[in-house]
């Protein structure tokens, strides 16, 4: 029986559903035990001969067994209520806190790693909290309240059977930390071997280029073969655990049994025969939810650590209204990753004047991205500041800030969904003539209309139906609807045609333009040329 102090903080946020499940479990299992009750009575009516009292308890019985079906009944529908529930909450919690975290995190984390904490350890949290908690409750409850009846009917039968409970309860826990270390340890591998799984069908493409699939199938069976043997293992003790379990239960049903039987009225054998089989009957529910909430207690390890993961950058501003007109000061800027032994950008200063386009140009590794993420506050500057229209962005609250800057990268990310559905990202409420007429300005309104189904098209993941020309225009598309004051164009020019960098330009029209290029074409459209080099600014050119 294992309470784990970080799970009961978690379950702050779900008392309510569980409370509910508590309470129809303690009324099931006192159903059980009137029932249990009532025929000790009956049967001890029938020795004496009594026949109406026979009927008028069995006549009882039988309402309790009826009322217990309901009981049972609703108490099935409020724990998959509170499941569905603890579900939703626990998952929302995890995405809000992952939004906060930002793209900064999951850049030193696996992707299939968070996904499996997101899936897998949340549907195991489900039954820990809406059953095996609960049963948690109604196992020291019950137990205890019939033991202490007991001892007014027969203190020996009581006796034996108070100690065959504190056993079943008592003993099996000594091989709970040994199950709680392998568990951990194998969900650790078990989360590991979904991220290699979905990062491998994720670069199916690349394994087969250079024929790694064969080898990388080999490793991966022989990690899956690797976890297989430790949940054995694993099994192994869990059933030892269970089996000590089921002979205490039996040991002490026998015990008690003979107890009553050598010194009791045929009241006292039947009540301590009914009362033994109530007494442990939530002790072997205990074990049943055990087992199917015992992924939760393994998962809880990736949930926290991901609860405790703090944002790169703090979300401690106050302004809500994006500063005009929207001019972009770099002053003294210095930043260096988290483990880097170097700046990305040392002491940069420059400014985008408003409503002016700014290219930032220079080989890779220059530093060109990282005052682009720099500027959406996806990390801070270690030294110096960045202003948007004299305001330092750290003033502003991250949700004004991140409105106020629509961004279109080289790596195009669509959702598995439709066109409009991809397009409406930047603005939910935006009408279908709205929708076309953004498509049009990006180039992008005659493909989509050959679509087979138009704007309501449902696109492969990340886009995987639709060119890399394609996808770029559809971001244009995007970034237009989203109609921000300033725009980051991060290669955004990389798959597109001469038509579809008229389009970029009639994006930047108006508005303050980051650009991040390398094509000639591209960077003499910028009102200025900022030169970089291993992340300093080479030259400034007008």
């Amino acid at each position: 029986m294992i309470i784990h102090r970080r799970l009961l903080h978690l379950a702050g946020s779900v008392k309510g559903p569980i409370a509910a499940c508590v309470g129809l479990g303690l009324l099931v299992s006192a159903a059980y035990v009137a029932q249990a009750v009532l025929l000790a009575a009956a049967l001890a009516a029938l020795v004496r001969g009594d026949t109406a009292a026979v009927v008028r308890l069995l006549a009882w019985t039988f309402a309790v067994i009826a009322l217990r079906a309901a009981l049972l009944w609703a108490r099935e529908t409020v724990t998959v209520w509170a499941g569905a529930l603890i579900r939703a909450r626990l998952r929302d919690r995890l995405v809000a806190h992952l939004d906060r975290l930002g793209p900064a995190h999951l850049t030193g984390a696996r992707t299939g790693h968070v996904q499996t904490t997101l899936v897998d350890g949340v549907e195991g949290l489900d039954p820990y909290f809406s059953r095996y908690l609960p049963q948690v409750v109604v196992t020291f409850c019950v137990p205890v309240g019939l033991v202490a009846w007991l001892f007014t009917v027969d203190s020996a039968a009581a006796a034996v059977l108070a100690v065959a409970v504190a056993g079943v309860l008592i003993i099996p826990r000594f091989w709970d930390a040994t199950l709680l270390r392998r568990g951990r340890t194998r969900w650790t591998a078990f989360a590991e071997l979904a991220a290699d799984y979905l990062e491998a069908m994720q670069g199916m493409a690349t394994l087969r280029a250079f024929g790694a699939v064969h080898r990388l199938g080999t490793k991966l069976a022989t990690r899956a073969h690797d976890l297989y043997v430790t949940t054995m293992r694993q099994l192994k003790v869990s059933l030892v655990e269970t089996g000590v379990s089921a002979f205490l239960i039996q040991a002490g049903t026998a015990g008690a049994i003979l107890a009553a039987a050598t010194a009791s009225t045929p009241w006292g054998v039947f009540a301590v025969l009914v009362i033994t089989v109530e007494c442990f009957r939530p002790v072997k529910n205990l074990s049943e939810y055990w087992h199917a909430g015992y992924l939760g207690i393994t998962a809880v390890d990736g949930i926290e650590e991901l609860l405790s993961a703090t944002p790169a950058v703090a979300d401690t501003g106050t302004r809500r209204r994006f500063p005009a007109p929207p001019d972009i000061t770099f002053d003294d800027v210095t930043f260096a990753y988290p483990g880097s032994g170097r700046p990305a950008v040392h002491r940069v200063t420059f400014t985008v004047p408003a409503g002016r386009t700014v290219a930032l140009v220079g080989p890779s590794g220059a530093g060109k991205t990282t005052l682009a993420a720099l500027l959406q506050r996806h990390y801070d500057p270690d030294q110096g500041r960045i202003a948007i229209g004299g305001v330092d962005i750290r003033d502003l609250t991250l949700d004004t800030l991140r409105r106020g800057i629509a961004v279109v990268a080289q790596d195009t990310y669509l959702f598995h969904g439709t066109v409009a559905e991809n397009l409406r990202l930047a603005r939910p409420d935006a009408t279908d003539e709205e929708l076309v007429a953004a498509a049009r300005l990006a180039a992008a309104h005659d493909f989509v209309a050959a679509l087979p189904e138009g704007y309501g098209t449902r696109l492969g993941e990340r886009g995987a139906t639709l060119s890399g020309g394609q996808r770029q225009r559809l971001a244009i598309a995007r970034a237009l609807l989203a109609d921000a004051p300033v725009l980051v164009l991060d290669e955004a020019t990389s798959h597109v045609d001469a038509r579809t960098e008229q389009a970029l330009a009639e994006v930047r029209r108006g508005r303050t333009c980051l650009m991040i290029a390398h094509r000639p074409d591209t960077i003499r459209q910028a009102d200025h040329v900022v030169v970089l080099e291993n992340g300093t600014v080479l030259e400034a050119v007008a």
